[in-house]
């Protein structure tokens, strides 16, 4: 039994990884401001907030864990300054201040995000960065700030996909709701490619990544996501295939008007569901190359259907 700290484990993916843990029978805790998603998840979690540097390195010295996750991190687009997203670069400098302190810690895995480029955009090695909103630039800061202090044990950097699955919210689970309740549709003929990641699939790779060495300074940087890409259209007919329906299709110059609608009461503090930012989002193809992710990670184990069904369940379950 080894004992792991997760920072921001009572988020989406962080559920999933405390659950997947403490099911293997290792000593969890989980750091994070936020309660648990339920209530079993309790007993591992320690109220902190990880830009609190003082009480932060206090709660990971009284555990000394073996492994440390990073996944807390403000991950939303609605801050005006970056100086909102603290937690994202204060938080991380803080859980690498902590993590030096730690006498016998094996591996340590920061996560940042896919969205240090924009989407689209194909980095050309993993310092190339783009990105296009507050939040992307301050992952980048992420990113420096772990490459500035070269941990001293073994690390590397996780950049999640879009995933889905249990415990997922917005956006992702807006778009299974949508699915269900008949309201989603095909833009025109301008659907597209993406990768994303089955949650399952995704602490998959993370145990994988965690239990083997990444030493290599050249190959530091992983993308967790599911390949092959999916292609959208594709995607939403298997989910209402599930339910026993069918998704319509809507002409793109339609949509095309409702998202400049949608800017134009955004002008007024007003949120719409469909913005020409959003738009272009769900148009635009968005590969991710995960052959340093597979190498290590070979054999995910939930196919898309299977992961589909699980979802649809845990919805019913949960609401």
């Amino acid at each position: 039994m080894a004992r792991i700290l997760i920072t921001g484990g009572s988020g989406f993916i962080g559920t999933n990884v405390v659950q997947f843990y403490a099911k293997k029978g290792w000593e969890v805790r989980n750091i994070d401001v936020r309660n648990p998603k339920y209530a079993e998840a309790e007993q591992y979690w320690v109220k902190c907030d990880i830009t609190d540097c003082e009480k932060l390195l206090a709660a990971v010295k009284e555990f000394c864990p073996e492994y440390i996750i990073h996944l807390a991190a403000r991950t939303d687009f609605d801050g005006n300054a970056l100086e909102d997203y603290n937690a994202n670069t204060v938080g991380v400098e803080n859980i690498l201040k902590a993590a030096s302190t730690v006498d016998g810690l094996r591996k340590i895995l920061i996560t940042s995000s896919m969205l240090v480029c924009h989407t689209g955009y194909q980095p050309k090695d993993q310092f190339d960065y783009a990105p296009t909103t507050l939040y992307g630039e301050s992952k980048v800061i992420t990113e420096q700030n772990v490459w500035q202090s070269q941990p001293t044990c073994d690390w590397a950097i996780l950049r999640p996909t879009s995933m889905w699955g249990p415990w997922f919210g917005v956006p992702y689970r807006n778009f299974f709701d949508i699915v269900k309740a008949g309201l989603y549709f095909h833009i025109g003929h301008r659907s597209c490619t993406k990768t994303y990641g089955y949650i399952e699939n995704a602490v998959y790779q993370i145990d994988q990544l965690l239990m083997n060495p990444t030493s290599d300074k050249s190959n530091k940087v992983f993308y967790l996501g599911d390949a092959p890409a999916i292609f959208i259209e594709e995607w939403a007919d298997q989910i209402a295939s599930e339910m026993g329906k069918k998704v319509p299709r809507v002409p793109y110059w339609l949509i095309r008007f409702v998202a400049l609608f949608g800017d134009a009461i955004g002008l007024f503090g007003l949120h719409f569901p469909m913005t020409s930012f959003r738009l272009k989002n769900m148009t635009t193809d968005n590969i991710i190359n995960l052959s340093n992710t597979q190498q290590m990670a070979p054999n995910p184990p939930v196919d898309r259907i299977t992961g589909i069904k699980r979802t649809l369940e845990w919805m019913e379950k949960n609401g």
